[in-house]
């Protein structure tokens, strides 16, 4: 890969931010990767972070960051999120996990990205289990309603077939699964025994017995705490002090932390192309889904919970016998950022998912609508190897770099591990080439107008 950095960001002028290569800020001449690596690793006594969003990628981040934490030096991450844990298109996602496309193809890097996920849900799981304990008994703003993993909920995922040419492209890619996320083909009465009142059009489905219901909002919130713990623990003497902070408030420009970094991760999804510095300069398309919240009458029989959710041309996420989620709708080339739904979108959401979940669920038609909620997903540039996100060192002075993690699109659940991981270990380093090429040959193609 040929230069490591994509521009610069001075102190006394901070420019737009070019995804080409350039000159680095500092004076030294051109160099190679290797040398720019023994000129950027040289060991830190303390270093400080800073990561902009609190969803599924900055999360992973900073796990993944702390993990590089040392007894002999100090370390410090600052989140900021004006919003909050969760309070950007992660927190209202559907939560649906599983490592497949719609065509039951495994996706680019899909096993790790499957095994990267686990692990964090694992370290999540586990913060909550402590929470119940004496480390977190004195702090009330530790405490979980609910499960992480719906495993009582919903048992699985079941996708029924619904149009004939993808039976057959559905059969050839179920013998390529994982062991740990496997594929087995059922018929419709297979299908029937695990949904009752389910519709099999095609008397064939595809149902994925390890795929995984999260509630996204209470896995954030376990994640950070899994932080917080780790911080604790890994800090030996107030010489040596691994620290993480969640601020509440909103970065308008990368200026306002010049010089109070080494590094900053942009994990702001959407949100990314509003900061100066990197408007224009992304390939992203902007597409806000919203999703429905319906609850089933107390007169009528509930969903049971030893069946699956659903995913068909729209998707049911059951978070209970009587509570589901359906969506999602997809609006491209919006700017609505809030998260709030008016009554008009909501009939209109309605209007359009209800129709395409009766075609396998017709009992749908029973439940009421409660609620809804959006999230504006930033979708990356289609690739040979499929939808892929952006990744990579976008701008640097002196003193900082400045990364990014973007353009997750639907799919921030299943990829967040293993890009957070990628990108702790190229900030630790200060090496873009640790990076897969894939997620940052971006940098060096023009930008086209995304339909």
């Amino acid at each position: 890969m040929e230069g490591t950095t994509s521009s610069l960001l001075c102190s006394c002028d901070l420019p737009s931010v070019s995804r080409r290569s350039c000159r680095p800020f500092i004076d030294l001449p051109y160099t190679s990767n290797v040398t720019r690596r023994f000129i950027c690793s040289r060991v830190r006594s303390s270093a400080r972070y800073a990561i902009l969003g609190a969803g599924f990628a900055g999360l992973s981040v900073a796990w993944h960051l702390l993990q590089h934490s040392s007894k002999e030096s100090s370390m410090s991450i600052d989140i900021y999120d004006e919003s909050g844990l969760g309070g950007g298109a992660s927190g209202v996602s559907g939560g649906l996990l599983h490592p497949y496309s719609p065509k039951g193809k495994l996706l680019w890097r899909g096993s790790e990205s499957w095994k990267e996920c686990l692990e964090l849900l694992v370290a999540a799981e586990r913060a909550v289990e402590l929470s119940y304990s004496s480390w977190t008994s004195h702090d009330q703003s530790y405490s979980f309603d609910g499960p992480i993993i719906l495993r009582r909920q919903s048992l699985g995922i079941l996708k029924p077939a619904t149009a004939e040419t993808k039976v057959e492209i559905l059969k050839a890619n179920a013998q390529n699964c994982l062991t740990s996320c496997s594929l087995e083909l059922l018929d419709g009465q297979a299908a029937t025994c695990l949904v009752p009142n389910l519709s099999v059009p095609l008397d064939f489905a595809i149902y994925m017995p390890f795929a995984m219901n999260i509630h996204p909002k209470r896995y954030l919130q376990a994640l950070f705490l899994a932080c917080k713990i780790f911080a604790t623990e890994v800090s030996s003497s107030p010489r040596a002090v691994t620290e993480i902070s969640l601020l509440k408030k909103h970065v308008k420009s990368l200026r306002e932390l010049d010089g109070e970094y080494d590094a900053v991760v942009i994990c702001l999804g959407a949100e990314a192309g509003k900061l100066p510095e990197l408007s224009g300069n992304l390939p992203l398309r902007n597409c806000r889904g919203i999703i429905a919240e319906l609850e089933l009458p107390t007169d009528v029989r509930e969903y049971s919970n030893q069946s699956p959710s659903i995913l068909s041309n729209a998707w049911l996420a059951f978070q209970g016998p009587r509570h589901v989620l359906m969506g999602s709708t997809w609006e491209w080339k919006s700017n609505n950022y809030s998260s709030h739904v008016t009554s008009e979108e909501a009939a209109k959401a309605i209007k359009e998912l209800l129709p395409k979940v009766s075609v396998v669920y017709p009992a749908i038609k029973k439940w009421e609508f409660v609620g809804a909620r959006a999230g504006l997903r930033a979708m990356p540039p289609l690739t040979p190897l499929g939808s892929l996100p952006l990744l990579g060192c976008v701008a640097e002075d002196s003193n900082c770099q400045y990364w990014l993690v973007g353009g997750l699109g639907s799919r921030g659940l299943l990829y967040h591990g293993l890009l957070g991981k990628l990108m702790a270990q190229a900030v630790v380093s200060s090496d873009e080439a640790l990076l897969p090429f894939e997620l940052t040959s971006w940098k060096s193609k023009p930008i086209q107008n995304q339909t």
